[in-house]
């Protein structure tokens, strides 16, 4: 499954799956991070899965690079249960003092705003990955012809909870960040908790995501 483990600087393996990013080859990445995760391997001080790979980071002074890459290429692996991941329901209101971007994105994509959010809400999201910042998660596969570029000068300052789309992926900011994705809506869901040790993240890799619009007074509710 894996093409190739390399070094990656003094204290971290770089797990390559392959150049396509698609659910099943995310699949086996998610599986491996799992599989990896459960044996608590000697030395593993941190496991962090992207798209198509995994950087295995271990503490030097109890493995080294050829003894952990060995075990990894002879890992056997097992099915992990509920592999599947959660179906995980999310509210957007997209008000236009939420949805900073879609003016632009109807002259960008030439389609018109209700066209933009059909096609939007009419699917369902697989979450690839999740990183930047804390709980931030990174999901696919918007519709082809909603894949726009990210903005030429990037915001200083994304509200929380700001849902973005960008090429074949849409996201949702769970803090307050800089950043260069078309801004679409809002969510007033908690994406990241990190009061919760055990579960921060709202949505993690491998779970899937249907969006929800709902109005400006529902969102406000949220927070009543």
């Amino acid at each position: 499954m894996i093409k190739n483990i390399s070094n990656l600087g003094d204290a971290a393996l770089y797990c390559d799956f392959g150049i396509e990013v698609n659910k099943e080859t995310n699949a086996k990445v998610i599986k491996y991070f799992k599989n990896i995760k459960e044996k608590k391997i000697k030395g593993i001080t941190n496991i962090t899965p992207s798209y198509n790979k995994l950087i295995i980071s271990f503490d030097l002074s109890l493995t080294k690079f050829k003894e952990l890459k060995k075990i990894i290429e002879n890992l056997e692996l097992k099915e992990i249960l509920n592999n599947k991941g959660k179906i995980i329901k999310i509210p957007i209101c997209c008000d236009k003092k939420f949805a900073l971007d879609i003016n632009n994105l109807e002259k960008k994509l030439n389609i018109s705003e209700e066209k933009i959010y059909e096609k939007f809400f009419s699917k369902d999201y697989y979450c690839y990955m999740t990183g930047f910042i804390a709980g931030h998660p990174f999901l696919g596969d918007t519709d082809i012809s909603l894949r726009a570029k990210r903005l030429e000068t990037p915001r200083v300052r994304i509200p929380k909870g700001s849902v973005g789309i960008t090429e074949q992926f849409c996201n949702i900011y769970s803090f307050e960040s800089p950043g260069g994705w078309n801004i679409i809506g809002n969510t007033p869901l908690n994406i990241f908790d990190n009061t919760n040790e055990l579960k921060p993240n709202l949505i993690n890799p491998g779970d899937t995501v249907s969006f929800e619009q709902i109005s400006i007074d529902e969102y406000k509710k949220y927070y009543e």
